[in-house]
């Protein structure tokens, strides 16, 4: 009974101890006997002092409550003072707050400094007179009379256009054999680049999703997008792929994804009659459709809802075309110039062809044909042929490696669609290639492989009327 009271009273001592309040009614002074006196003159008080203690608490809790002052209740002097120590991403996240934080965070004193400090003339040590001449343009510059926040729009529009510079520096060498920027793939990481989709549905309502997954290949991108959260498809009008660049770029850091980032459309698809489309391919849980340019739609057989969305990306232009537009309008290629046949008896000859064949991270095929020629006469509704592989030549055909077709997954689901046809279509051409299943050596084979050019494409490029 006695070693229950001390554990009892040990805990009370403790409870005491981490609020913070007085012991003396509890704890005896030294040399007085301890709890000889009664232990239950000394229990009662000690929660005598607990309720005191207790209701001294709430009420300085009360009073603090009441008393307290919010960051928004600052006058706006204070407040600008506070802002004035913040770097360019945190003040524009700053921004975001509410309308009045805002309205600060787009002060022209605070930005002008900003921009002066990252985009002024470099001052030179040997130069006497090089500080007044970088202090004398800051100096002259009408704050005032500008809107507000004209200096942040500035900032940000030359902070962008630099990393855009720095960019293009980047995809400057070019790799002689496919005609693609030998460093892709580094200007990738070092700018940060992703890529979402936006779903719009027809009352206006948008759905921002970013990818979940994304695989670089030889010479293209790969990007999925899947959850368990996808709005009702029958709602849904359009869907906008957008290349998502941040506006800070430091090739030291990792990019982050919470700063302030411009999009580029890159291109806008009808989802309107997407369920009567034209299906690529099945299995038992999903059907797969196609839409142009180089999206793939993944419905649930038994809803008809979306299961999956994958986007793949060909190396040419890709940084261009994913950061140079604006969220509505996509950037414009430049103009290609001509090269005139030297042949034209001939057709067209000396062409180049690399196919890279790749499904959910495994790849079947990475090779390159050369000397592809055509006659003159081999215009097909609109194109001109270019066989790569002839299916009765033998001697041509080529082997896959591993079991070929398209591996799909989603966070609960995962499959496999078999396929012994590919063909693909834009404004430029039209691929076409047939597989067969050879049982004898259990391996896939390439037996047909026709590559169709536009004629429209081919006047524009080689001068050459078909």
């Amino acid at each position: 009974m006695a070693t229950g009271r001390g554990r009892l009273l040990r805990q009370l001592c403790l409870g005491l101890q981490a609020l913070h309040l007085p012991l003396g009614g509890l704890v005896a002074a030294p040399g007085s006997g301890g709890f000889r006196k009664g232990p239950g003159d000394n229990f009662a008080a000690g929660c005598t002092t607990l309720k005191q203690s207790a209701r001294h608490e709430r009420s300085r809790e009360r009073s603090s409550a009441h008393c307290s002052v919010s960051l928004d209740g600052l006058p706006s002097e204070i407040l600008l003072k506070i802002l004035s120590y913040l770097d360019a991403m945190t003040l524009l996240c700053t921004g975001c707050v509410n309308r009045r934080f805002y309205h600060l965070a787009n002060d022209n004193f605070i930005w002008i400094r900003i921009y002066s400090t990252a985009f002024s003339p470099k001052r030179s040590n040997w130069k006497v007179n090089s500080v007044e001449k970088t202090a004398e343009p800051v100096n002259v510059l009408s704050v005032e009379d500008k809107e507000a926040g004209y200096w942040k729009k500035e900032y940000v529009t030359k902070q962008i256009a630099s990393v855009k510079a720095a960019l293009a520096q980047v995809l400057k060498p070019v790799d002689p054999y496919t005609g693609l920027p030998v460093k892709t793939k580094e200007a990738l990481r070092i700018s940060g680049l992703g890529w979402v989709i936006i779903l719009k549905e027809k009352g206006g309502k948008e759905y921002i999703m970013e990818h979940v997954d994304l695989s670089i290949n030889d010479s293209s991108v790969s990007i999925v997008w899947y959850g368990k959260n996808w709005p009702r498809l029958a709602t849904l009008s359009t869907l906008d792929l957008c290349g998502v660049t941040p506006v800070f770029m430091d090739r030291s850091k990792t990019p982050t994804k919470n700063g302030p980032r411009w999009h580029s459309l890159i291109a806008k698809y009808s989802l309107r009659d997407l369920p009567g489309s034209t299906v690529m391919g099945c299995d038992r849980i999903i059907r797969l459709f196609r839409l142009n340019p180089g999206l793939l739609v993944g419905l649930w057989k038994r809803e008809e809802e979306l299961a999956f969305v994958m986007a793949t990306l060909h190396f040419h232009h890709l940084v261009e075309r994913s950061t140079l537009g604006s969220a509505t309008v996509p950037s414009e290629l430049p103009a290609h110039t001509p090269l005139l046949d030297d042949s034209p008896e001939h057709g067209l000859h000396g062409f180049q062809l690399h196919v890279d064949m790749h499904s959910g991270g495994t790849s079947y095929l990475c090779s390159t044909f050369h000397n592809l020629f055509t006659k003159k006469g081999c215009i097909e509704n609109g194109y001109v042929k270019l066989i790569v592989i002839r299916f009765k030549n033998n001697t041509e055909h080529l082997p896959l490696i591993g079991k070929v077709g398209f591996t799909w997954r989603t966070d609960i689901f995962d499959g496999y669609i078999k396929t012994y046809r590919v063909d693909y279509m834009d404004s430029t051409g039209q691929v076409h290639m047939e597989l067969v299943w050879i049982e004898e050596t259990e391996e896939y084979f390439i037996v047909s492989l026709v590559l169709y050019l536009s004629t429209a494409k081919i006047n524009h490029w080689f001068g050459t009327q078909y």
